[in-house]
């Protein structure tokens, strides 16, 4: 079987790596994209005409009209848990299966967010510009962790093991999902108006979906403490970036940190980045070496047990695959 592996040469790099590629070359035939653009459906359609399987970056868009010109392909293997780019019902139409990898990254964004928290309560990389640009950094009053509230919305496999970490700190921990049970007595679950009234870190964690969109908007915010912080590590249409600008520039909440925006591949907006009371990183949470290599061996597995015929973990829609070997 043929494999078209779609990252790009530097995609491939920071988020496959030579260990996967290796194993993915033991299990088929594989095609590299060379080129330094993601794939657009043309480019894409080109590119996996021969091929029984496309193994995708999150990037690489599995659009509805691609599965038809491509009578070959048996599945489309997403190297990302989101899969919101994938049209799904197309591909089972034609009966093409798509997979998703697991989260592999959550013990990497948990430490993120905890190094956003430090940083916006201590300053870190304001006095460390203002040292580079020959200024005199201004010495601020900090907030410690210890004794402080974090109220973390959405309490899926990152949010509970960032609450780990909080408690270990001696954090008090607020909860905010209406979809999940907090059987910890440690942690206190709220609704989402009484942890954004509460905490002294808001940790937007939640699944992005419609009902998730612009949650963290005006009125939102203006339930938050003006001492306050925000903080996305999840989806950049969680948040109404203008509201979340204007509370920023008008001192109504202490700062954020994002590593996702608005921005294409989910990156921060520059124009918000560019705050002096914002930290932004460019989509980074998971780009760790044991995070990396989590998603992209699961890829490998995937490809392997569909030239088997079998359905793998992490399909999403098994029971319309009827393009099998």
């Amino acid at each position: 079987m043929k494999v078209l592996l779609a990252h790009t040469p530097e995609m491939r790099r920071n988020y496959y790596g030579d260990r996967s590629l290796n194993g993915l070359r033991a299990a088929a035939e594989v095609i590299l994209h060379e080129g330094d653009d993601p794939l657009d459906a043309t480019g894409l359609v080109r590119a996996a005409k021969d091929v029984d399987i496309i193994v995708a970056d999150r990037m690489t868009e599995g659009r509805g009209e691609i599965f038809a010109q491509l009578p070959r392909l048996r599945a489309f293997v997403r190297c990302a848990v989101d899969i919101r780019n994938v049209d799904v019902d197309a591909a089972s139409q034609a009966g093409v299966l798509v997979t998703r990898a697991g989260p592999g990254f959550v013990q990497a964004v948990a430490e993120l967010a905890l190094g956003f928290m430090v940083d916006l309560s201590r300053g870190v990389s304001r006095t460390t510009a203002d040292y580079r640009a020959g200024r005199k950094p201004e010495a601020r009053m900090g907030r410690q962790l210890a004794g402080s509230r974090i109220g973390i919305i959405g309490y899926g496999s990152i949010g509970r093991y960032l609450a780990e970490i909080a408690k270990v700190l001696r954090m008090e921990v607020l909860v905010s999902d209406p979809f999940a049970a907090v059987r910890d007595s440690a942690i206190r679950q709220v609704g989402l108006d009484e942890l954004l009234a509460a905490s002294d870190y808001v940790v937007c964690l939640a699944i992005a979906n419609e009902q998730t969109e612009n949650l963290i908007g005006e009125a939102a915010l203006a339930r938050m403490q003006k001492h306050a912080v925000f903080i996305n590590l999840s989806r950049g249409n969680l948040v109404d970036e203008a509201a979340l600008a204007r509370a920023l520039r008008e001192n109504r909440i202490a700062g954020a940190a994002m590593d996702v925006g608005r921005a294409p591949d989910q990156m921060p907006t520059p124009e918000l980045a560019r705050l002096p009371n914002v930290i932004a990183t460019p989509h980074v949470g998971g780009l760790t070496p044991q995070a990396i290599e989590y998603q992209s061996l699961e890829t490998v597995r995937q490809v392997e047990a569909i030239v088997r015929g079998e359905v793998p973990q992490g399909a999403v829609n098994a029971e319309r695959w009827t393009r099998r070997p």
